[in-house]
């Protein structure tokens, strides 16, 4: 995937920007159309961003999800300056529509986990709750057990009015094996698990092979101009 991407950059056909944001604008238009409900009406979400161009995905997915009147809470595990050039921009873009969260990288306060597990717990009576995966994507190589508890609060909040959707893979699972960095297993702490993930221009091993099944729950490839496919293809 990076091959081909940098392919299309170096053409001059498309920009960095150009497929972060078809990426994430993908992203909602598939979250839409697997829960149709969310559309009809503002909903709160939680987007966690990473420090890659996985979390620039995530800042354009709260801009629109913003943009339609959702409740947005926003949070960075990284340093803003320390962001890929495009992520950075996309980063920027938000900051000046809403506030970011920071979770210090590589490993968070004990304040700003509870931060987050507090913004990501379903309110009695209050509406449903998206959480976005956008902390890592294809290219995570190390286990991510700074961010255990949050994984575990997650984890356990996961509902039907707790909807996990992950961009590209949920985190913390190898994309060429389908198995989580950690070597662990599905039912402990190390990494997410998504009611829907989505990811582009095409099925990546990790998402049919080893726990990727169950750790992706269903699977839309959207296409972001990198193939003639013009639909957004389902699996599962």
């Amino acid at each position: 995937m990076r091959a081909i991407e940098r392919a299309a950059i170096d053409s001059g056909d498309v920009t960095g920007l150009d497929l972060m944001e078809r990426a994430g604008a993908g992203v909602v238009a598939a979250v839409f159309t697997h829960w149709p409900d969310m559309a009809k009406a503002p909903h709160r979400a939680v987007v966690l961003c990473g420090p890659g161009n996985n979390g620039g995905d995530g800042f354009v997915v709260a801009h629109h999800l913003r943009a339609r009147g959702w409740r947005v809470d926003l949070f960075l595990y990284g340093r803003a300056e320390a962001l890929p050039p495009d992520a950075k921009q996309m980063y920027l873009r938000w900051a000046a529509e809403g506030p970011v969260h920071l979770l210090s990288f590589p490993t968070p306060r004990a304040a700003e986990i509870a931060d987050l597990c507090k913004c990501a717990t379903p309110d009695s009576g209050s509406l449903p709750m998206l959480f976005v995966d956008a902390l890592f994507g294809i290219g995570l190589s190390r286990p991510l057990q700074a961010l255990g508890d949050i994984i575990l609060h997650v984890d356990g909040v996961h509902g039907d009015d707790f909807q996990i959707v992950a961009i590209d893979v949920p985190s913390g699972l190898d994309a060429d094996t389908g198995l989580y960095v950690s070597g662990e297993g599905i039912d402990t702490p190390e990494g997410f698990r998504a009611d829907l993930t989505v990811t582009f221009h095409a099925l990546k091993r990790g998402h049919v092979e080893g726990m990727g099944p169950k750790a992706c729950g269903a699977v839309k490839v959207v296409d972001i101009g990198l193939s003639p496919w013009d639909a957004v293809h389902d699996r599962g």
